[in-house]
């Protein structure tokens, strides 16, 4: 389907799709409909068996500044109640397949939270993230304060939601936000080698993976222990681990169907 605030390929590269923000105008500032043709595409893209990971990113100048103020200005308590625009945030997070958020320029406000929402996170060297509803009297809504805590720790959190200070991407890197910065050129491009190599891994093993990795941001030692072991388990009901195995002993590439 057509789209007016994304653009979507699900064909980008081999297994790959790309969603790429679309309002440079705006600094693809996440309104309420680009959220929900984000939804939408993302769960289109999931129950995709030839997609086997999701890059998102925007614009070298932008992955996105922030959620759009204009819209958001006059609201009310009911009315954000009603709207529930936190339900797509939350499909985001449900996605099975694993998510990377390819960032440029600013990631700021609700655009940090998104690219928090991904599985990982490649950046320019241009990229500055932040949290800054502070300063407009407001404050992170949609994973701001916990995600970024997890993340970076107390320290760093705590000064980037009080006070609304940006960092860059090397020192969002040495904090442990992100996963790696390259110089803007390339960071699509370093957004799909890193998509590559997840998607020479067996499908089954790599969706069992994720959620056993973000259960330990929800969940004590003990349930999170639970819970690896019961995925774990369950790789060996995959022809991928017969594959897998199979061509480790015989010492060749194996061939994953995601099954």
């Amino acid at each position: 389907m057509s789209y007016e605030y994304i653009l979507v390929d699900p064909q980008f590269k081999t297994h790959i799709a790309l969603v790429r923000l679309n309002r440079p105008k705006e600094l693809n500032a996440l309104n309420l409909q680009l959220m929900l043709e984000m939804k939408q595409a993302l769960h289109d893209l999931d129950e995709d068996e030839n997609v086997r990971c999701i890059i998102i990113t925007g614009n070298e100048q932008a992955f996105a500044a922030g959620a759009d103020i204009k819209q958001m200005e006059s609201r009310t308590p009911i009315d954000l109640l009603k709207i529930d625009q936190f339900e797509t945030w939350d499909q985001i997070r449900k996605t099975k397949k694993p998510i990377i958020a390819a960032v440029s320029g600013f990631a700021l406000g609700g655009g940090c939270e998104l690219a928090m929402t991904c599985d990982m996170i490649v950046a320019s060297e241009t990229a500055k993230f932040g949290q800054p509803e502070i300063k407009i009297g407001i404050m992170p809504g949609a994973g701001g304060t916990q995600r970024l805590t997890r993340a970076v720790g107390k320290a760093l959190a705590m000064e980037m939601v009080l006070t609304g200070k940006f960092i860059s991407a090397e020192e969002a890197l040495r904090s442990g936000l992100i996963n790696k910065v390259v110089p803007e050129e390339v960071y699509l491009d370093e957004a799909v080698k890193l998509a590559k190599e997840v998607c020479q891994m067996s499908p089954v093993a790599t969706r069992l993976a994720k959620e056993s990795v973000n259960k330990a941001f929800e969940s004590g030692l003990q349930e999170g222990l639970f819970f690896e072991r019961k995925n774990f388990y369950m790789c060996f009901s995959s022809n991928d681990q017969k594959e897998g195995m199979k061509a480790f002993v015989e010492k060749r590439i194996p061939d994953f169907k995601g099954n």
